[in-house]
């Protein structure tokens, strides 16, 4: 019998923005190299239901998207299977063109067949010449009457490498509606269904999911499937952890599919990633890509990587995302066709094989931020990839209208960073992390951000401290960095409230550039600017009337550090846009500051031979089932 390793779907939700990831009915050509829509045919009316559409008469239909090309490289690179059959189901005259792509997105065609009547195709496809990249996909074209879709699917004959169902775990934290839509998802997808043994809701707020109107509904329908555990705020590592301890007692279990809260979910993405594993020639952590929940057609991280120096984290060809499907869709864009090698894949969705945290254990409890990186490197040096999958993905809530680093996950951006480095960096004291970190600490005391710096400083004490002290804050880190805003004023937001904030001296406005093309400082010009300001800020101390009204007003775009630092206040609108925050120069706080960032800095570089030894040597218990287990006995 056939295994079906991807169904060709279309959008749960009647959503137009969504369709150039699913379906392509659209004419395109190219103009000064880069891809232009000449036409747009895309109606919501012509999708008929979760597998079928309606081709229009005369009108051609490409199925080379996000979600239903096939990844041939991935496939091929990633497990055994090398034969694979595509079948589509018709009815009505029309004509079925099967293409591939290289690596390079070059477009070749394999077969076409001309159909007529209820009809069901099958091509037999082998998976050979898709070493550095490529797709296979179809485009249906109608003839003189309409046509229908009626479904289609990739099959292969090859029996997968393992058999075992999937769990999911979710972790929550006053994010109920999300979960509602979420459970409500995974109980009306039953092909995805039959291949999940539970689904663990760890619900570590007080705004409860099992609260909600709509719980006992989709919980009747989910049955003993669904099992909703409560505990503490430990964190998403703490909720993670959770959901692998409950899936490492599940006997029918061979992989934990872990999902953040804040989502939208594709149901075929979960079935894809569970199935992918299942062939996966070794043990393999299967990825999600992630699209803005805010802006649906726009893919926001992909392949991501760890670079050793500075040992900072990012998406392969960062300077390509986010992209926009809606403006050049997968057909279009020849470096999607790649095949792109991750390290870590973000927790937002990530499927993980039980067998890897047998050996590699659990979560660190690093409550957030490099959790997910963290654990991919330490199964990395156990020998056990992770696939960036195409095709898997969900929709999550940006990154725009946020600014973390300023808030109170400065703390766990710099501790776990820090501590990520010392258990997985190769370069002598971490190469160049520390000095990165310090120019962390410099840009933030420039733009007048005391408070991310008291919060980096934190940090920096408790990883000298030892790794002790990551399991002993674990519940109260998190409420500490929050409780400690309240000394610092720049965090306060002041809302629209009818009477306009000002500065004296009005808004700056700046030429609009790229995120990859700015107009800051390099080279010398770099050296120069820091030095002086540094040097200016610690001589010279803010006029009075800068203190007691602020100077300038910036955008959050425009609020760079090689601009605030040239005024001795501003008045800066919040990431979110819901009011600004106000910025003062404090001379004896960038003093006190500016050593202790150099002390520590020091200190940790000095240090860092034997801190990496003392956490790697701690790394096995801190991640430990036993460890976790008694860290949720003591949080009841």
């Amino acid at each position: 019998m056939p295994h079906v390793l991807q169904n060709v779907v279309f959008p749960t939700d009647r959503d137009p923005d969504l369709l150039p990831l699913y379906v392509d009915p659209e004419t395109w050509s190219v103009i000064d190299e880069e891809p232009v829509r000449v036409s747009n045919r895309a109606q919501l009316g012509n999708i008929l239901g979760r597998n079928s559409a309606r081709i229009v008469a005369g009108r051609r239909v490409s199925f080379g998207t996000y979600f239903n090309a096939f990844p041939a490289s991935y496939w091929q690179h990633w497990t055994p299977v090398r034969q694979v059959t595509l079948t589509v189901r018709t009815v009505g005259p029309a004509t079925i063109l099967v293409y591939r792509s290289n690596g390079s997105g070059v477009r070749q065609r394999i077969e076409t067949r001309e159909v007529d009547g209820a009809a069901s195709s099958d091509f037999e496809l082998v998976l050979d010449q898709y070493s550095d990249g490529g797709f296979i996909w179809f485009d249906i074209v109608a003839d003189e009457k309409n046509a229908l879709f009626e479904g289609a699917e990739w099959t292969t004959e090859q029996d997968p490498t393992r058999e075992g169902k999937a769990s999911i775990g979710i972790t929550t934290y006053n994010k109920p509606d999300y979960c509602i839509w979420t459970l409500m998802n995974l109980a009306e997808a039953e092909d995805v269904l039959e291949l999940v043994d539970r689904i663990f809701l760890i619900d570590q707020g007080d705004k409860r999911v099992d609260a909600q109107p709509e719980y006992a509904q989709v919980a009747a329908s989910l049955g003993e499937t669904l099992q909703v555990i409560t505990q503490p705020n430990l964190g998403g590592s703490g909720g993670f952890a959770r959901a692998m301890t409950e899936t490492l007692a599940r006997p029918e279990s061979e992989f934990v599919q872990l999902l953040d809260d804040d989502v939208r979910l594709e149901p075929e993405s979960v079935r894809r990633s569970i199935v992918f594993g299942r062939y996966a020639s070794v043990p393999t952590i299967v990825g999600a890509h992630m699209f803005d929940l805010l802006d649906r057609p726009k893919l926001h991280a992909w392949a991501e990587v760890v670079d050793d120096e500075p040992f900072m984290w990012r998406a392969v060809y960062q300077e390509k995302l986010p992209h926009d499907f809606s403006v050049a869709n997968l057909r279009q864009t020849p470096m999607l066709h790649m095949r792109l090698d991750a390290d870590y894949n973000g927790w937002w969705m990530c499927l993980i094989p039980l067998a890897i945290i047998r050996e590699v254990g659990l979560a660190l409890p690093a409550f957030i931020k490099w959790d997910d990186a963290e654990f991919c490197l330490r199964a990395r040096e156990a020998g056990f990839p992770t696939v960036s999958m195409p095709g898997v993905a969900l929709w999550h809530v940006s990154w725009v209208g946020k600014d973390d680093s300023i808030d109170w996950q400065a703390y766990f951006h710099a501790r776990n960073r820090i501590v990520a480095g010392l258990l997985h960096s190769t370069a002598p004291r971490g190469g160049t992390l520390l000095r990165h970190s310090r120019r962390m600490d410099l840009k933030h005391l420039m733009m007048m951000q005391y408070y991310p710096v008291e919060l980096r400083h934190k940090a920096l004490r408790d990883v000298l401290s030892g790794p002790g002290h990551m399991r002993g804050n674990l519940a109260t880190a998190m409420p500490a960095a929050r409780a400690l805003a309240a000394e610092f004023p720049e965090t306060v937001v002041h809302k629209d409230s009818g009477v306009p904030l000002r500065a004296r001296r009005g808004r700056a406005v700046f030429k609009r550039m790229s995120t990859h093309n700015l107009d800051n400082p390099t080279g010398m010009r770099l050296r120069w600017f820091t030095l002086s300001t540094l040097v200016a800020h610690w001589l010279h101390s803010p006029k009075a009337a800068n203190l007691t009204h602020p100077e300038v007003e910036f955008g959050k775009s425009d609020a760079h550090w090689w601009r605030l630092p040239n005024f001795d206040s501003a008045l800066v609108s919040a990431a979110d846009g819901s009011g600004k925050n106000i910025y003062t120069r404090d001379r004896a706080q960038y003093r006190r500051k500016l050593v202790e960032s150099f002390r520590l800095h020091r200190r940790l570089r000095r240090e860092w031979p034997q801190l990496s030894a003392q956490y790697r040597a701690a790394a096995p218990e801190l991640t430990s089932l036993r460890a976790w287990q008694r860290t949720f006995e003591e949080s009841r």
